[in-house]
């Protein structure tokens, strides 16, 4: 199956039925952002610390995989030169709207999270990648990515699934049964049978997901050349939709760095 194609018209659907991660920020918000009074999320309900960004005027910043008008206007309002990534037209879309709408400079571009080959090296001095990633198979390309496209010193913010949230029988859990059933790394397309896939996903429209390990999250940030430099974890904003969060954080972000090339004596 195209994992690409599939989730591309499935987030597409999710702008029709207005999901929470396609609904774009208010002209309010817009003009607060313009003010200094902002703030973005990388999972559900815990604000990004304004401690991890750098100064946002001109800074060359990529929202990847983060389109639906959320972030992306956000950071543009707040003086940042933004580039919006996303596999989905329709949440793209999204951001134009409110860029149309509140004035706003900034670019879409449709495109896959794991290949960036559309931008040269150093493109970017910031990186904005909210929980999407567990809609791609193999998640270590586009921290190998991320790497390649950021300037030295450059900085990736990234939200990201805790793995444990994919062990369960996900319609078990929908009633508030946690049975453990799954392994990680999971994959809906190996991990579920035909019937469960086709009760569960394609039934419901919904996207394709995939749990990868944390030794991939974080293993995989610090493999392509990053240093991590922040962590905090946080909840589903919906407990009663996500009952393993009434237990443990199921999601996580982190704060990572591109490290300055070191300085020779000469260059000293």
């Amino acid at each position: 199956m195209d994992v690409r194609t599939y989730n591309r018209e499935a987030w597409d659907r999710l702008v029709e039925e207005r999901s929470r991660w396609t609904v774009p920020v208010t002209s309010d918000d817009v003009q607060r952002a313009k003010r200094g009074d902002w703030q973005i999320v990388l999972t559900p309900t815990k604000p990004v610390p304004r401690t991890w960004f750098p100064k946002l005027p001109n800074t060359d910043t990529l929202c990847l995989a983060s389109a639906g008008g959320q972030q992306g206007p956000i950071l543009a309002a707040a003086g940042a030169k933004v580039t919006v990534l996303d596999a989905s037209p329709r949440q793209l879309e999204q951001d134009r709207t409110v860029a149309d709408r509140d004035g706003l400079e900034l670019e879409t571009v449709e495109g896959d999270m794991a290949d960036l080959s559309m931008f040269a090296e150093a493109t970017f001095a910031l990186i904005i990648h909210p929980c999407s990633n567990c809609f791609v198979p193999d998640v270590r390309p586009v921290w190998r990515e991320c790497y390649r496209v950021l300037r030295p010193g450059g900085i990736l913010l990234a939200g990201f699934m805790n793995p444990v949230r994919y062990i369960f029988d996900d319609e078990r859990m929908e009633n508030g049964s946690l049975e453990v059933r799954h392994s990680i790394p999971y994959s809906d397309l190996v991990d579920l049978d035909e019937a469960d896939r086709q009760s569960a996903i394609f039934d419901k429209n919904r996207p394709l997901e995939f749990g990868h390990a944390l030794e991939d999250q974080i293993g995989g940030q610090l493999d392509a050349g990053f240093v991590i430099t922040g962590f905090y974890e946080d909840r589903c904003h919906d407990v009663e939709a996500d009952p393993v969060s009434k237990y443990l954080p199921t999601l996580i972000a982190t704060k990572a760095v591109k490290a300055q090339p070191a300085i020779s004596r000469r260059e000293e």
